[in-house]
């Protein structure tokens, strides 16, 4: 290969997956390696997979084979695959994919570079222990305004239906200083939002020396002069009064929660093993609720777990009628090998795990479409994304209770900003997820300041959600 050869990547699954993407592009660029828009003009093409479920798992597999395609139609000399997919399978991946030139573990990124100079070996799969930290070469992938941070890696959890804690191993906190140090160092770099992410973000720093807890994280955080910080993933088995209030007062946090909850049922989250019962889990919604104005509580729920009621079924519908979420998931069980509900009994059918799915999500569309509708008339504070992709006679962007990636969006019919730009705007309409409405004051039609579509800061790659 050339002394600067071509890159492209692209990176599946969850945001956390997204931070190793970034790392590996990091300590490429260092090296020389020069990212490109199009996988046809990269001489080396890197996919980091997702094997969390099946569909994420399909997903990864298609990638792959297709990318493979152009070692014959294009530039490409060297395809790597990376991450979850070849932690959790390398051995029948290096039998039935002999297309795939390097695979690569989640604990061996920090190895990239070396491992693409041409090392003997096909296969580099380290037991899970690695965690980066604010000294690792990181290229932010978004845009320059928004970023993530893992605050930890791996899960001591036990939940019968993930696969995680085998793929990513046990919790690894990172120091609370070091958090604090690349916090600092995103925002002056320009970013306007930082999305705290972790397998586990509530049991954050019960293997560090001292013991510090999430809230300590926090508390160390309010210097840092990012307007929203967000929490993402976080589980609820331990959400003490000191994390509360911190969501409640501290100024640079957003009023923002995305805490997968997974079933309200008391015999399922038995056999989930979620190590609470309903009884705890009503309580701690009610007294987040209760205590934190304005609160945007994001969540997550599996139907069809086996052994699942048509009874349990129906209680975990009628929990989200009476808490009002404003975001929620739905994901049908999948059954995982390797996971200890692949044996449970009472697995179901998928058309009736697709059924639960769709009426769920149907309760919930009804609820957003009610708490955006009581949004119409309020004025909000939006973060200017740029030039809509649906249309260029808008602008659109997001406000506090909408994370990137995953929640709807604000389009702006009136005013001008620049892409970064917080600006004031009076919601006129609502969709089931969507926004639209004018910047406050303005009376010409929507227009970015500078450059249609400008350039991003960083280079970016495209991400794929499962």
């Amino acid at each position: 290969m050339d002394a600067s050869p071509t890159l492209y990547l692209l990176s599946l699954g969850c945001p956390k997956n997204r931070v190793d993407s970034e790392v590996m592009l990091g300590s490429l660029l260092d090296e020389g390696y020069k990212l490109v828009e199009e996988a046809k003009d990269a001489e080396v093409i890197l996919i980091n997979s997702c094997a969390f479920i099946g569909e994420a798992k399909q997903e990864s597999i298609d990638a792959i084979l297709e990318h493979a395609q152009l070692k014959e139609s294009g530039r490409c000399k060297a395809l790597v695959v990376a991450g979850c997919l070849t932690q959790r399978y390398a051995d029948v991946l290096q039998q039935e994919m002999p297309e795939v030139d390097y695979f690569v573990g989640t604990s061996a990124y920090p190895r990239i570079a070396q491992i693409l100079k041409g090392e003997r070996d096909r296969a580099f799969i380290p037991d899970p222990d690695y965690i980066a930290d604010s000294k690792t070469p990181r290229r932010n992938s978004m845009p320059r305004w928004t970023a993530y941070v893992k605050i930890s890696e791996g899960c001591d959890n036990k939940c019968t239906f993930c696969i995680i804690p085998t793929l990513r191993g046990l919790q690894r906190s990172r120091p609370i200083d070091d958090i604090v140090a690349e916090a600092h160092r995103l925002v002056a770099e320009g970013a306007v939002e930082l999305n705290l992410v972790a397998q586990d973000l509530t049991a954050y720093g019960h293997d560090l020396p001292g013991k510090p807890r999430l809230h300590d994280l926090l508390a160390a955080l309010r210097d840092v002069p990012a307007r929203w910080i967000r929490l993402h993933y976080a589980y609820p088995r331990d959400f003490p009064d000191a994390l509360v209030d911190a969501l409640a007062d501290q100024p640079n946090l957003a009023r923002y929660l995305d805490m997968p909850l997974q079933h309200i049922a008391d015999p399922v989250l038995r056999r989930m093993k979620r190590g609470r019962d309903s009884q705890w889990v009503r309580k701690l919604v009610r007294r987040i609720r209760d205590r934190v104005p304005d609160l945007t509580f994001r969540t997550s729920f599996i139907v069809g777990f086996p052994g699942e009621t048509e009874a349990e079924f129906q209680e975990l519908c009628e929990f989200v009628e009476e808490m009002r979420f404003e975001k929620v998931g739905v994901f049908q069980f999948s059954r995982e090998e390797g996971t200890a509900s692949y044996d449970l009994d009472g697995q179901l059918p998928h058309r009736l795990k697709a059924a639960r799915q769709k009426k769920l999500l149907g309760i919930q569309r009804r609820i957003s479409r009610e708490h955006q509708q009581k949004l119409v008339g309020r004025t909000l504070e939006v973060l200017v994304e740029g030039v809509s992709e649906e249309t260029e006679l808008l602008l659109e962007g997001r406000y506090m209770g909408q994370a990137p990636e995953i929640d709807g969006k604000v389009y702006v019919n009136r005013g001008q900003a620049r892409a970064g730009e917080i600006v004031r705007v009076e919601i006129e309409q609502a969709g089931d997820y969507d926004l639209v409405g004018g910047i406050v004051g303005a009376d010409g039609p929507a227009q970015q300041i500078g450059s249609q579509r400008p350039a991003p800061v960083r280079p970016r790659f495209p991400i794929l959600k499962h």
